[in-house]
């Protein structure tokens, strides 16, 4: 019988893309699969992640695993969005549904808490996290406690999803850096501690020990040893490969629903102007601060294309095949004017009462000003990351890499970096089977899992 292949399983859990990745010893991808899980509603009739579906296809997937005879399960990790809270009591049930980051939280709820721990902009400021209700899920805690004090009390441990998913396979319950750092509202970044007004709530009794992104539980299952990590980040993940491969500064721009730009060689406490311009910090998996700013890009994206799509008798998916044009761009640039009417992103810029598509005479001219329009805000938050730090390499990930227009734009504007496209469908899985492995990496490593391609700055006769 031929020798079982030795693999590391990964279950990447993203809003709308439950992703299960198989890695051998060399983080070669060895399988893969996509699945999308209807959603539930919490008790307010809000849509939901469905916690006991998601369960049920991470244990199917496992025992499938296991059961194959090709391989030999050495290690499981996990990687998810954040923002987001499993509540368990005493005896380990789940006490919530899994609150939906993108639920409007009681107004009356964040005007106490602003009372009691200080104004909007100074807990934004020392917990380096934009304020935006359950997006910063340390509020979530502060919202039950008032909101459903009989639930609050019940809690014994509050778990971040990525953990929740490790304490399926352990039973332990622990907290970690990267799922803390994500614009929770819990970090204090300068104390390098959980901030005052958790201690004030009484709230870090619920919040298990820390624990570093590496650790790793070994267990034994149906009389396998296998090492379980205690999950991580997904945004922190995706940066992970990048910040073990590479000594030379640089930014990552990591591009999808949300355009984040990432720069780990930052450390420089948040100012008040950061906060306005949705800058943050996530944490790397030794606790450092990593600063970004993000923007609402590829929601606003799709949002727009529709309607391009629909006012000009296209069919939705016509827009991928636009490629960039020169003439057309510096047409357009020559009367450079707003001609977009946002609605999802919150960035300062000049506000229209609605778009207009009139002056454009075809879907690619309106759709070369709407991704100029994006992009005067992509190099906005860009130049927030990069702060004062000596940056020379620029590496963009995510699913704007396939976008002709976006990339050229991206090597026009930032002419004087060395902007690269990374091409790796495995994202954050990547980082999270990494993390819980002790082989080091060299330079060659992301040339080899990225396809990276270096782009050329474009010759325009401004």
């Amino acid at each position: 019988m031929s020798k079982k292949k030795k693999v590391t399983i990964v279950f990447d859990i993203g809003k709308t893309n439950k992703k299960f990745f198989l890695f051998d010893k060399n983080y070669k991808e060895v399988v893969r699969e996509y699945t999308e899980l209807p959603l539930t509603t919490d008790e307010d009739g809000y849509p939901t992640e469905d916690l006991g579906a998601l369960q049920n296809w991470i244990k199917d997937n496992f025992n499938a695993i296991l059961d194959n005879e090709k391989y030999e399960v050495k290690a499981i990790n996990f990687s998810t969005y954040g923002a987001s809270f499993v509540h368990l009591d005493q005896k380990g049930n789940v006490l919530t549904p899994l609150y939906n980051y993108t639920k409007p939280m009681d107004q009356e709820i964040l005007d106490l808490f602003y009372e009691k721990h200080g104004s909007k902009l100074k807990i934004a400021r020392e917990t380096a996290s934009p304020q935006a209700g359950m997006l910063n899920s340390g509020l979530q805690l502060f919202w039950l406690k008032y909101k459903h004090p009989e639930i609050f009390r019940k809690i014994r441990y509050s778990l971040h999803l990525p953990q929740y998913l490790s304490y399926l396979f352990t039973g332990i319950c622990v907290s970690e850096f990267t799922s803390i750092g994500c614009h929770t509202n819990l970090w204090d970044y300068d104390k390098a501690d959980y901030h005052d007004w958790v201690y004030e709530e009484e709230i870090d009794a619920l919040l298990p020990p820390i624990v570093p992104t590496s650790a790793s539980i070994n267990t034994s299952y149906r009389n396998k040893k296998i090492k379980i990590g205690v999950g991580i980040h997904d945004s922190s993940s995706a940066l992970l490969p990048y910040i073990l491969s590479k000594k030379d500064p640089f930014l990552l721009l990591s591009t999808g629903t949300w355009s984040i730009s990432l720069n780990p060689f930052n450390d420089e406490s948040l100012t008040d102007e950061d906060i306005e311009n949705n800058c943050l910090n996530y944490m790397r998996i030794d606790g450092k601060r990593v600063k970004a700013s993000r923007f609402f890009m590829g929601n606003e994206y799709k949002i727009q294309v529709e309607k391009l799509c629909a006012y000009y008798g296209k069919e939705y998916g016509f827009h991928r095949e636009v490629q960039f044009d020169q003439d057309l761009y510096l047409r357009l640039m020559k009367n450079k004017n707003i001609y977009f009417r946002f609605e999802g992103i919150i960035l300062k810029r000049k506000m229209i009462s609605e778009t207009d598509l009139k002056s454009f005479a075809t879907f690619e001219e309106a759709y070369h000003q709407l991704m100029i329009e994006l992009m005067d805000l992509q190099i906005h938050t860009i130049k927030n990351a990069i702060g004062n730090s000596d940056i020379e390499n620029i590496y963009i990930d995510g699913g704007f890499t396939d976008n002709d227009v976006f990339m050229k734009l991206m090597s026009h504007h930032f002419q004087h970096y060395n902007v690269m496209s990374t091409h790796s469908p495995l994202g954050s899985a990547l980082g999270a089977s990494m993390v819980i492995s002790n082989k080091k990496i060299d330079e060659t490593f992301l040339q080899q899992h990225y396809q990276m391609k270096v782009l050329q700055p474009l010759i325009l006769n401004l």
